[in-house]
């Protein structure tokens, strides 16, 4: 039984997965609160779907995978944004028809002849490939994430609960609402680099979810995100390394299996999320 948990940690690889998937648990269990208390969820997945082409144009270029993805998650908000305003009542069918065509470009671009090997790892991740630098570099972006959310936590909390009341003290909902989309976009170039372009959204969504099921207050919903971000996080670590699979899948699958138990748990207690408001 020993040897079952410390036998990951024998090897460099395993350990530097583990550490990635710490910090990205952390940032993304904490940024996944606000998508969910704003409801951006639909716009979360798109940017980070829509920043594909951003992706594989850099690993044609031959440059960082980070420059690419911010490139490529910048063109996306434009056009979602544009879309948005444009596009009126039809707005949510105009944006998925432009992330599908964004994610299809990419799907172009990584097919050309000239398409360097390991592509699909833009789209699945590798996380068990991580590198120092790349740790140091996800730290050193999730730092600002988490003073930017513990610094205005009061005027987020004030527009997601109430967006006339925030309005009525001088707080501008559109900006706080523009502010949660960019921590996302930033949370989303994090994670990009070990979960992949399709299953970087699971981070976000996933664990505030399935905190929401359970809590009806907003800090213990954000303490319970991040505490199944972790737990999703080390034992899809763990499964990857004894079931010899992908590691970001092993992730993903772990983030259902906790989704599913908190769901079965909210269904045990008789209580309705849909029927109950979230508290500060």
């Amino acid at each position: 039984m020993i040897d079952w948990i410390t036998d990951p940690f024998t090897f460099g690889a395993t350990t530097r997965a583990l550490i990635e998937i710490a910090i990205l648990g952390t940032v993304g269990g904490a940024v996944g609160c606000w998508v969910v208390l704003y409801r951006v969820s639909y716009s979360a997945e798109s940017l980070a779907h829509g920043l594909f082409p951003g992706l594989v144009g850099a690993a044609l270029l031959g440059l960082p995978i980070l420059l690419g993805g911010a490139v490529g998650i910048i063109v996306a908000a434009l056009l979602i944004a544009a879309v948005n305003r444009f596009a009126g009542d039809d707005a949510d069918t105009a944006i998925a028809v432009v992330v599908t065509s964004l994610f299809g470009l990419g799907v172009l671009m990584a097919l050309s002849p000239e398409s360097p090997p390991g592509v699909a790892e833009l789209l699945f991740g590798d996380l068990l490939g991580t590198t120092s630098t790349e740790i140091l570099v996800s730290a050193a972006i999730t730092v600002p994430v988490l003073a930017v959310l513990w610094l205005l936590h009061s005027r987020l909390l004030a527009i997601g609960f109430d967006q006339g009341a925030g309005s009525a003290l001088g707080i501008s909902p559109g900006l706080m609402t523009a502010l949660v989309l960019c921590l996302v976009a930033v949370t989303v170039l994090i994670g990009v680099q070990s979960l992949g372009n399709l299953l970087v959204a699971a981070i976000l969504v996933g664990p505030a979810a399935a905190a929401r099921l359970l809590t009806d207050r907003f800090k213990v919903m954000m303490g319970l995100s991040i505490g199944f971000a972790l737990l999703a996080g080390v034992a899809g670590i763990y499964v990857s390394y004894h079931a010899r699979i992908a590691a970001g899948a092993a992730v993903v699958g772990c983030l259902i299996v906790v989704y599913l138990l908190a769901a079965a748990a909210s269904a045990n207690a008789d209580r309705s999320p849909r029927s109950t408001s979230l508290n500060p």
